[in-house]
């Protein structure tokens, strides 16, 4: 059962569009996660005696930079996080008896 859980959606399950909006709820959650795991490594790094010396114009963008880190981390595997996650809202969904939109 814990092996399921830990199981992305096959392609089958994916070709309904109720289930591939899910699955993709779940990624973008995995993504948003890994983002703010990242950022308080990023908020300690000191940039003041690097080559583009840090400042303003490189604290405005650190956030976007560390939010496409974290989706390229889920593209390419993650943390495991999106496919039980998948699981419990597709779980949720059949116990409220609501119908997959």
């Amino acid at each position: 059962m814990i092996a399921a859980i830990m199981d992305p959606p096959s392609a089958a399950e994916l070709a309904d569009p109720a289930t591939a909006r899910i699955w993709k709820a779940a990624q973008d959650f995995e993504a948003m996660a890994l983002g703010e795991m990242l950022k308080p490594m990023f908020d300690t790094v000191d940039l003041s005696d690097q080559p583009l010396g840090g400042g303003t114009g490189e604290a405005t963008w650190r956030p976007m930079l560390t939010q496409e880190y974290a989706k390229t981390m889920e593209r390419h595997g993650g943390i495991g996080l999106a496919a039980p996650v998948f699981h419990e809202m597709l779980r949720m969904q059949e116990q409220g008896g609501g119908k997959r939109r």
